[in-house]
């Protein structure tokens, strides 16, 4: 049996299906997330503890600190130079802006008087919470609904879950090869997967495919790919450094990670079209082949608990620890073993982190690459 899906977003893609025929896994990704009569991110408040997940910078100023002491390393390695952008893609509520800002004031003045803000960011509700968030920074900040719209110069990227919600393509593994994955109308009137028709194209393939069972996912992204692939010929033209920050796996592997997250707990993917948040692992080292082939200079790969210990954050934590009370010493423990442990419910492992810069520069905590 498929898994009744009774949302008005559910109904729109049933009709949808009934017109055109099945939908693609990127289509239906995008319907969810986007449409913009249900789309979760025009409809939602995906973020913090009463949304439906809780980002990193959410759970405590201690990470975006960290990102900020890093974009104060990356901007010494590229020789400091001036007229920065800070630029955030997908800036959430605009907490960790406000605690890389908070940190970049106090310990590189230099940078932070000669830096403008740029968010990158396509939601009315969202840009009105950053703008309450980051008010004490108003003067330096603008907003974008495209990256192409920022302005020329040297630039500092961040993007932490970015490229998760960015869709995906799913193939699956049949008696006759690889399909396209298709989102169709079980017989219960559901929507349920199905395969494609026409066999895939052996080019978007890893090696050595026909040894895997049948019923096996492979994910591609060419979406993200071409993100990517902007970001590099930014930094190739103005100069700079982009950090990505996702969940993920360092190694191109098969397996079926489109997820659905509901009131901070796992979801069937089909149950609650357009009030779910749906995404999927990324694919660093597909990220990271996009990089190279470009010629920018790749930083990585990390675990986010081996880039956080790196930048300090113990430390940090120790300081911020010091002289509060017991009950407040305990929260800020249970937050960074939040942000870097490893194991369920935890950040450090399953977050990978990479940088990518031009011209070449090698940043710490990264091991160098050459």
């Amino acid at each position: 049996m498929s898994t009744p899906a009774n949302t008005p977003l559910a109904d729109k893609i049933k009709n949808l299906i009934r017109t055109n025929g099945p939908i693609s896994v990127t289509d239906y990704f995008a319907l969810c997330l986007a449409d913009p009569e249900y789309g979760y991110y025009r409809t939602r408040e995906p973020f913090g503890r009463h949304g439906d997940f809780i980002t990193a910078p959410e759970i405590s100023q201690l990470f975006g600190e960290m990102v900020g002491i890093f974009m104060v390393h990356a901007w010494q390695q590229h020789g400091t130079p001036g007229e920065i952008r800070l630029v955030e893609i997908g800036p959430g509520r605009g907490t960790m802006m406000a605690d890389m800002l908070r940190v970049i004031r106090r310990i590189a003045p230099a940078l932070f008087d000669q830096m403008t803000v740029h968010l990158v960011e396509t939601s009315e509700r969202l840009r009105g919470v950053q703008r309450v968030t980051l008010e004490a920074y108003s003067t330096k900040i603008s907003w974008h609904d495209s990256f192409e719209e920022i302005p020329d110069g040297f630039c500092l990227i961040v993007a932490n879950e970015l490229f998760d919600a960015i869709p995906i393509r799913q193939f699956i593994k049949t008696a006759t090869g690889f399909r396209e994955r298709l989102i169709g109308l079980g017989i219960d009137d559901e929507l349920a997967f199905a395969a494609g028709v026409a066999t895939v194209d052996p080019a978007l393939l890893p090696p050595h495919t026909s040894a895997v069972p049948d019923g096996t996912i492979f994910e591609v992204a060419p979406a993200r790919q071409a993100v990517m692939q902007t970001l590099c010929e930014r930094l190739l033209q103005q100069g700079g450094t982009a950090l990505v920050i996702d969940y993920g796996h360092m190694v191109t592997g098969f397996g079926d990670t489109l997820q659905a997250v509901m009131n901070h707990d796992f979801d069937p993917p089909f149950a609650h079209p357009g009030e779910a948040d749906l995404t999927s692992h990324v694919d660093f080292e597909d990220l990271a082949k996009v990089a190279v082939a470009s010629g920018v200079h790749l930083n990585g790969g990390l675990r986010q608990g081996e880039f956080l210990y790196g930048l300090g954050l113990a430390e940090r934590a120790t300081a911020l620890a010091r002289d509060k009370d017991p009950p407040e010493q305990r929260l800020i423990a249970a937050a960074v073993d939040r942000l870097a442990g490893e194991g369920a419910g935890k950040m450090g492992e399953l977050f990978k982190v990479i940088a990518v810069s031009s011209p070449a520069v090698k940043l710490m905590p990264f091991r160098a690459i050459d």
